[in-house]
């Protein structure tokens, strides 16, 4: 009995799809960028924030599988979820599905704002009404995955109580587009390889894949990259460290001593951006976006480096 309820369990954590739970890291990007990572009282905010999204997130995903089950069922990858292979009943799913919901919820108006509520509140029905409609639409389907991004950044922004730049959201927006696009491309090659090496007709789990051109997605995808590194370089001038930094002062002459150093993480993002375009048209994945991230050691290098790089701009140079 303890064996199949701790089976049970461990397909239901499967379910939450905890790898996914790396988008919600967004939430953080308001203190990071604000210098205030390392104060006690916004961190505490935004992590209390962050398991918040993680866990209404996981809903989601969850009622997701439940809409996809029959599609599921017949996609060479997502046949081996939980539910779609039969290992876990929609009936438990539903109960998980509800009381993460209901926790997200209750957690957020305990312990956060009454903003950051609406925002939790707009974020689900983002999700509900992503799995049971703008999915169907194309373009929209990738807005709604932007919009999403855009919510988890202002959910971090209400949770601390900061202001966020404008600039910021415009290239969460680039980023996010980049993403979703990338994935439908990389959905599309991928239905194209099944069609050819098994010569099948595959159905996709995504009815907009059928009427997405292929032309369309690389111009999609091309105008996204220009538009997150435009907007993302305007964003790192912005938010440059003003004045000069004493860590520096005595080392470099005046006209170096106060630059705007932020910008030397702009090379990061040009290389990580085109590091995704190369997974995508080369190497034939980014389907799953999260996966590549951790899978892609070039990728997820130049991720731990911008990180680095702005840690040390904004918190040191910067003081």
């Amino acid at each position: 009995m303890f064996k199949k309820i701790g089976q049970t369990i461990w397909q239901i954590l499967k379910s939450a799809r905890p790898r996914q739970w790396l988008k919600n890291l967004s939430l953080f990007a308001p203190i990071i960028f604000s210098g205030q990572f390392f104060d006690k009282g916004p961190f505490t905010s935004v992590f209390l924030g962050f398991v918040i999204f993680c866990l209404a997130s996981s809903a989601a995903y969850m009622f997701n599988d439940l809409v996809d089950l029959p599609k599921d069922r017949s996609h060479p990858f997502k046949r081996l979820r939980p539910l779609a292979s039969g290992k876990l009943s929609p009936a438990v799913l539903v109960v998980a599905l509800l009381i993460l919901t209901g926790l997200s919820a209750s957690l957020a108006v305990g312990l956060l704002n009454r903003f950051f509520l609406a925002n939790l509140l707009a974020f689900l029905l983002l999700q509900l009404g992503y799995s049971l409609f703008f999915r169907s639409i194309i373009i929209a389907d990738a807005l709604a995955v932007a919009l999403a991004f855009i919510l988890r950044v202002f959910a971090g922004s209400f949770a601390s109580q900061t202001s966020i730049s404008s600039w910021l959201i415009l290239a969460t927006i680039g980023v996010s587009l980049l993403l979703a696009f990338g994935k439908r491309r990389s959905e599309r090659t991928l239905m194209g390889l099944r069609q050819t090496l098994l010569k099948d007709v595959f159905q996709p789990t995504r009815a907009t894949l059928l009427h997405y051109p292929d032309a369309l997605l690389d111009s999609m995808i091309s105008m996204s990259a220009s538009f997150a590194i435009i907007s993302y370089s305007l964003f790192s001038f912005q938010i440059s460290p003003r004045g000069p930094s004493k860590l520096l002062a005595n080392l470099l002459p005046p006209t170096l001593a106060a630059p705007k150093w932020m910008m030397l993480t702009i090379p990061f993002v040009i290389y990580g951006v085109a590091r995704y375009l190369y997974v995508i048209y080369e190497k034939k994945e980014g389907e799953s976006p999260e996966r590549v991230l951790l899978s892609d050691f070039p990728l997820l290098s130049t991720v731990i480096g911008w990180v680095v790089t702005t840690v040390l701009i904004i918190y040191f140079l910067g003081t």
